[in-house]
């Protein structure tokens, strides 16, 4: 889990600085699932390699928690049809300007469904006034996008309630330093 958090923080990073997004909440929130994940997993080492019965109990209860919303968020993901996602979208798209911004220069489109001329655009296709409306773009991929977050949201939602399993097991058998001679 360790691994996981930083590549979330890696990407975040890696989205600002090459000018993709935008947005400093989405990476803020990126960031911050990061490392609270990163804070979690370095709870479950300690407890581990000290066996430390209160840690290993706050980091299995935390990991089941993780498992239930991960869990819960990649079955919504995978269970959205495309009209659901199509709303979902205009939601998004009408809630947020820096996101609306990083969209239409990213994937050079103006507008949602209809572009009007006195609206501003930071998209290229600007300059040619050719640009398409920035929906249709976005319902290809959205599926796809849906589909692959759900698939690796439930990979790793599984790892965790293993991650949970081991951790009651590992919890409950006795401390091999507590008493060395009894092992020999």
């Amino acid at each position: 889990f360790q691994l996981v958090s930083l590549l979330l923080i890696g990407i975040a990073a890696w989205g600002i600085g090459f000018g993709l997004i935008s947005s400093f909440r989405v990476v803020g929130v990126v960031i911050a699932v990061g490392v609270f994940l990163f804070f979690i997993a370095l709870v479950g080492l300690i407890g581990a390699v000290k066996h430390h019965q209160v840690l290993l109990f706050f980091y299995m209860i935390i990991l089941l928690l993780v498992f239930i919303v991960q869990f819960s968020v990649s079955c919504a993901c995978l269970a959205l049809n495309e009209e659901q996602q199509s709303e979902l979208l205009e939601v998004g798209w009408s809630n947020t300007n820096s996101a609306r911004t990083d969209i239409e220069r990213n994937l050079n489109c103006c507008g949602f469904r209809v572009f009007y001329p006195n609206e501003t655009c930071a998209a290229d296709c600007l300059r040619t006034l050719h640009c398409r409306p920035c929906a249709p773009i976005m319902e290809e991929y959205s599926g796809m996008v849906l589909r692959f977050v759900g698939g690796i949201g439930l990979f790793f939602s599984f790892t965790e309630i293993l991650g949970v399993w081991l951790t009651y097991r590992y919890r409950n058998q006795k401390d091999p330093r507590a008493n060395p001679s009894a092992f020999i």
